[in-house]
């Protein structure tokens, strides 16, 4: 087996048993493809499993060396580094070999980025007005436009959903205005959880269902021009020309609102441990990197404010 045919193989094993996500698997694919490249500039050919089993520390040192020159950050080459591990792990369990290369191993370390909140006026700035921008190359009304994107961004700040969960959404799965219970969302690792739902995000979601072409239980919750489900590329873009418009920064992205879901509710007060269980985080230490949000904010404001700050 060569190598290219290993890597395949354990990534169909993340997929089916492990339930990775799609980013994951082609992160991981793109991270083993530099490095079966580097090792077959190495060694003159592509490496079989038995030179993959036989490698030593140096070979992997010399590949992280090589990514730090082609201007890989240290959060790209830890990541790198924890594709490699599990790939030469699962070939030494299916197949058999040795895993001495990974030993005393240890990788850059990654400093964890700090989340880029909007403020609140800005966050419901989007959620509100998003509605105003239409792309008459979509071949949408604008109408159902704006209902689609009020609603998917209303649901973002509303709920802390990743886009790629809201977009992963049914008809079936929508938050009603009436209805009791909260939204159940899939997660990373196909991992469910059951988000409260405001007011304010029901409204929006039964104004887009009001304008909703085919709004059966089994179909898209939000559709792209065409009929299909959204692609993410296209709530991204619409939110890129709003921020224009709007004069808004450059981190407000789909997945800042996110973070300014979970950056607001704890300057509200709530409790770290209902924001790990809101958001679906696996570790606390995840949700604690607000924390560092929060505390930034208050030195900021003690800067402009404290009399004595310069």
């Amino acid at each position: 087996m060569d190598g290219t045919a290993a890597v395949a193989e354990w990534l169909d094993l993340l997929a089916r048993e492990r339930r990775a996500s799609d980013n994951t698997i082609e992160a991981y694919r793109g991270d083993l493809g530099f490095f079966l490249g580097f090792l077959t500039r190495h060694l003159g050919e592509e490496p079989d499993r038995a030179a993959l089993g036989a490698l030593r520390p140096a070979e992997l040192r010399a590949f992280l060396a090589d990514r730090a020159r082609e201007g890989d950050s240290n959060a790209t080459r830890a990541r790198r580094l924890a594709a490699i591990r599990g790939f030469l792990r699962h070939l030494a369990r299916r197949h058999g070999g040795d895993t001495a290369a990974l030993a005393g191993l240890r990788g850059p370390r990654a400093k964890a980025p700090v989340p880029r909140a909007l403020t609140p006026e800005a966050a419901k700035e989007v959620a509100r007005d998003i509605g105003l921008v239409h792309d008459p190359e979509r071949a949408m009304h604008p109408a159902m436009q704006s209902a689609r994107d009020v609603a998917l961004f209303t649901l973002l700040y509303g709920c802390g959903l990743r886009i790629a969960e809201a977009l992963a959404l049914d008809v079936r799965d929508a938050p009603r205005p009436g209805a009791e219970g909260g939204l159940r969302v899939r997660g990373k690792g196909g991992k469910e959880r059951l988000v409260p739902v405001l007011p304010a995000v029901r409204q929006a979601i039964a104004a887009w269902l009001a304008q909703h072409p085919d709004p059966a239980p089994d179909q898209p919750l939000f559709l792209g021009a065409r009929g299909a489900r959204l692609d993410p590329a296209v709530a991204q873009r619409s939110l890129r020309q709003f921020r224009r418009l709007a004069g808004l920064p450059e981190h407000a992205t789909p997945h800042a609102l996110r973070h300014s879901f979970a950056t607001h509710l704890l300057g509200g007060g709530a409790d770290l441990r209902a924001i790990q269980e809101l958001l679906g985080h696996a570790s606390l230490s995840t949700t604690q990197r607000y924390t560092r949000v929060d505390a930034a904010a208050l030195l900021q404001t003690w800067r402009q404010a404290h009399p004595r700050a310069d």
